[in-house]
């Protein structure tokens, strides 16, 4: 339930770390800061944390510009103690991709569907398009208008998450939208949203196309190397733009394991849903219906045996086959 006056009250006299799910994307970094910048604006200090690199440029030239300072969890160790509390944003306690700190998380603000209930002081659990969204209604109910700033940086983080307002956006997004355009500006988010490719993101885009195998309407697709999360986002959202191809499913190797993105058009294969029953039992996976990730230990994957991209592709299409017979 939407009650920023009560999350006010909850952070009053504390010292406020806001948690983002690891490898924070322009979506989970635009709800953090937003969030820091309204919290202080009640006097509150906080500060944003999270575990894992910002290795995407998108996402470091979104820190410079907009002026966002985020810290590593490595960083932090020696001074949170257990009674610090711990606001979890674009991520929920018990996630797969979200690395459980010391402190107490009081609060979580997400809006990711959820897969383990977990008790909170506060809970803001809505299923949108955008968690920046979230946040930028909390600006709305408050009356509290945001920074040229705050605001630019949640409608960069609501258009890059919504894949500019035409994947898992709701009506509420798009009001979110039109009352964040009000305040944002038009010259900085044509900054963030310029020359986003890397030279190197082009090896990625070539191993990724050499290595698709397309069933019936799913397609599998892998990379023999670390890639950063968001460029593997991107690259499944990329062999998804196929006219043959429905849902995908991509992973790329990790030093301890593989880190998995699945991407589904079809409404009657929520691709969050497929990754959470693929891994059941085996790792950790999850999201939303259109877009979901997940990750395996290597010991796991290579467990079911030697060829990896084999056996991925079996995970998949064992529950494909049982539970979604029509995708195929």
């Amino acid at each position: 339930m939407r009650e920023p006056e009560k999350l006010i009250a909850l952070c009053k006299e504390h010292k406020i770390y806001i948690q983002t799910h690891n490898f924070p994307d322009p979506d989970a970094i635009g709800a953090a800061f937003g969030l820091q910048q309204l919290l202080e604006h009640y006097g509150i200090q906080s500060v944003i944390c999270h575990e894992g690199q910002i290795d995407k440029l998108s996402s470091v030239k979104m820190l410079d510009r907009c002026g966002i300072q985020m810290h590593d969890y490595a960083s932090l160790k020696a001074e949170l103690q257990e009674e610090d509390r711990i606001l979890l944003v674009d991520c929920q306690k018990g996630n797969g991709n979200t690395t459980d700190f010391v402190g107490d998380e009081f609060a979580v603000i997400d809006h990711h569907p959820t897969y383990k209930t977990v008790e909170y002081a506060y809970a803001d659990l809505t299923i949108t398009g955008s968690c920046c969204s979230v946040i930028a209604d909390y600006y709305r109910i408050l009356g509290v208008e945001p920074s040229v700033q705050a605001a630019t940086a949640m409608l960069y983080g609501l258009r890059i998450d919504t894949l500019q307002l035409s994947r898992g956006v709701t009506a509420f997004d798009v009001e979110i939208y039109g009352y964040l355009f009000r305040y944002a500006s038009s010259q900085l988010l044509t900054e963030l949203e310029s020359n986003n490719m890397e030279f190197s993101d082009l090896k990625a885009y070539g191993t990724a196309i050499d290595h698709i195998r397309v069933y019936g309407k799913v397609a599998f697709s892998y990379l023999e190397f670390d890639c950063p999360d968001a460029l593997i986002a991107v690259l499944s959202d990329f062999i998804l733009a196929l006219d043959e191809v429905e849902v995908t499913v991509l992973y790329a190797h990790r030093k301890n394991g593989y880190k998995f993105s699945v991407r589904s058009e079809r409404a009657d294969v929520p691709a969050g849903t497929l990754i959470h029953t693929a891994f059941d039992g085996l790792g950790s996976g999850g999201g939303h219906a259109t877009m979901a990730g997940g990750f395996l230990e290597r010991e796991t994957l290579e467990k079911l045996g030697s060829d990896v991209f084999a056996a991925t592709q079996q995970l998949f299409m064992k529950v494909l086959e049982k539970d979604y017979s029509a995708a195929l």
